[in-house]
């Protein structure tokens, strides 16, 4: 997806606060959660989302979505990952 489409598809869906992300190389987050709803573009790089026993694999052009308080995982390639979110 590119970037005007999915700032367009956030307008759309109401989600206000939109911020990029960078995370570093092979870092990881254990199992966690957000208080907001999550729609993110994965610009460069790419993360590995666990949700229970089931591993979601994006890259760039892809786009994920987390509902609030969803407990979850994320591991980041060898180059890390850089995502534009919008949270709500």
């Amino acid at each position: 997806m590119q970037q005007a489409d999915f700032l367009s598809m956030l307008t759309t869906e109401a989600f206000e606060n939109v911020v990029t992300v960078e995370r570093e190389p092979n870092g990881q987050l254990g199992i966690h959660t957000h208080p907001f709803e999550a729609k993110a573009l994965i610009l460069a790089g790419e993360i590995h989302i666990q949700v229970g026993d089931v591993e979601q694999f994006y890259q760039a052009g892809d786009v994920f979505h987390l509902n609030a308080e969803v407990p979850h995982r994320e591991r980041y390639g060898p180059a890390g990952v850089t995502y534009l979110v919008g949270r709500k």
